[in-house]
């Protein structure tokens, strides 16, 4: 379930998100911003909303309280980097899933296994998302870029192994599930994206 602060946060976080990612058409194309925003909703909609809800139910499948909360400065530096670096670096960060175990705090083998289920499943989520939208018909070619590029860049943005972010939790209960997962999404982005 999902309370009014919950959703609350998981909208602004949406749409400030949506807005960083079709802010570079300021740069090359200002008068396709509207559609762009709208593209970006939708892609950055289903990439961000489905990857914090993916933490939400695993999370709560353990038995863990989880719910989402923006963060102000996430939010602020995902318009700033969008907007300084013309839309080729966004710094996707605008909130996270807080869980916590009935203990009240982490510290066994099984609630670390558990925290780094939880963590990769957002990325994972992501890279589902990503080849739904490169399976999209080619009368669809905007919509599986951007859908495909955002998924693609939001899971590898995410297993970083620091700040806070899924990858740092994967990371220090399995460095192997960390590589075997990250490196080929950032070969991928490297291909891809760069």
């Amino acid at each position: 379930m999902i309370g009014r602060t919950e959703l609350y946060h998981l909208t602004l976080s949406w749409l400030v998100l949506g807005f960083a990612f079709s802010v570079g058409s300021l740069f090359r194309a200002p008068s396709q911003l509207p559609s762009l925003f709208i593209i970006s909703l939708f892609t950055v909609g289903l990439g961000f909303i489905f990857h914090e809800l993916a933490h939400k139910f695993v999370a709560q499948k353990y038995g863990y309280w989880a719910e989402f909360r923006l963060s102000p400065m996430g939010l602020v530096m995902a318009v700033l980097f969008a907007v300084a670096t013309g839309g080729r670096l966004i710094f996707a960060a605008p909130g996270a899933t807080y869980i916590i175990p009935k203990s009240g705090h982490f510290g066994n083998e099984e609630q670390n296994r558990e925290s780094a289920i939880v963590s990769v499943v957002g990325p994972l989520t992501n890279i589902v998302l990503a080849l739904g939208f490169f399976l999209l018909p080619g009368s669809f070619a905007i919509l599986r870029q951007v859908g495909f590029s955002i998924n693609l860049w939001l899971a590898a943005f995410n297993m970083l192994p620091f700040g806070g972010l899924d990858g740092q939790k994967v990371f220090g209960w399995s460095r192997m599930l960390w590589v075997a997962f990250t490196i080929p999404v950032w070969v991928a982005v490297a291909i891809f994206i760069f």
